[in-house]
């Protein structure tokens, strides 16, 4: 039986997370059927400002949200949850009517489920694109001696002979910075700087000594998730993948960009699934980045 809250919601204290409440939004994250993804909620109270209102009844955290800043220009919001004993009682909305309120005329973007859909298109979100999730073990396709790869985003050249997939290092990590800059077309430092404390894996493909592309593969649960994945194209998206998938025995799970068909249709090839997709939405005037050398998201709480 769900406990009494107050009327008006209002009257709920919404305070600051901190990495006290690690283990409680873990623990939410379980009660709503996701992985409890420690790292992940790590990685974002200390990259993002996270939000939550405690039960009253002492039973933990009630609802969870967190935006991540990327300065004046946008800030993403995910992880928004509600207990599932307190469900459809309006908690959710007035969550997001706080964010909103905070965020002032900050652009926010998330991605939406079939089912948060409608409350963000009656907060004012509109559909901007959409993400499909993939998920299985990585069987790479056997590829025929004449193969060669060919670019689908414009002029660029293909990974070729010169590309080099390699293990990122320390010295790697200002051009990482810059190239993500320009693809996502804002600042992410604060976020990708303590990446490769996240990630177990942080591959870069680098040609005639430029950087042109990175991928990071990351704990979740019994899986490993992939992301960011940023290339000059599909090639190196895919060199990048394959190298990632190599260095891990558990099945992969990776949130696309719908408009990259190549890229969608290649990993079918290997083995996932698509089980499940989001809609990309925003409130605010709509950021424009590289997305043809955008592949997938670090999470889709960080966009």
């Amino acid at each position: 039986m769900p406990s009494s809250l107050p009327r008006p919601l209002s009257d709920l204290p919404i305070r600051r997370l901190t990495r006290d409440d690690l283990i409680a939004c873990a623990d939410l994250s379980e009660d709503r059927g996701w992985p409890r993804d420690e790292e992940r909620w790590s990685l974002l109270l200390a990259a993002g400002t996270g939000y939550g209102i405690d039960d009253p009844a002492g039973k933990g955290l009630m609802a969870t949200c967190v935006v991540v800043s990327y300065g004046p220009g946008m800030a993403a919001v995910g992880m928004l949850l509600v207990a599932g004993r307190h469900a459809r009682r309006g908690i959710g909305r007035y969550v997001m009517q706080r964010v909103i309120e905070t965020a002032g005329g900050t652009t926010l973007s998330l991605h939406a489920t079939s089912t948060g859909r409608p409350l963000y298109e009656e907060l004012g979100f509109v559909a901007v694109g959409r993400t499909v999730r993939l998920h299985g073990s990585f069987r790479p396709p056997a590829v025929p001696a004449s193969f060669q790869p060919t670019a689908v985003s414009g002029p660029r050249p293909p990974a070729g002979p010169g590309a080099v997939i390699r293990s990122a290092s320390a010295q790697d990590l200002r051009a990482l910075v810059q190239l993500d800059s320009v693809v996502f077309g804002l600042d992410r430092t604060h976020l990708l700087t303590r990446l490769p404390m996240f990630a177990d894996h942080l591959r870069v493909a680098e040609e005639d000594g430029e950087l042109i592309g990175y991928a990071a593969l990351s704990p979740s649960a019994e899986n490993h998730s992939v992301g960011p994945l940023i290339a000059r194209d599909t090639a190196t998206a895919k060199l990048l993948l394959s190298s990632l998938a190599a260095a891990t025995d558990r099945p992969l799970r990776v949130d696309v960009d719908a408009r990259h068909e190549e890229l969608l249709d290649w990993l079918g090839a290997c083995g996932l699934l698509a089980v499940s997709n989001t809609t990309v939405m925003v409130l605010g005037e709509r950021q424009h980045g590289d997305w043809p050398r955008y592949f997938a998201p670090l999470s889709l709480a960080t966009g």
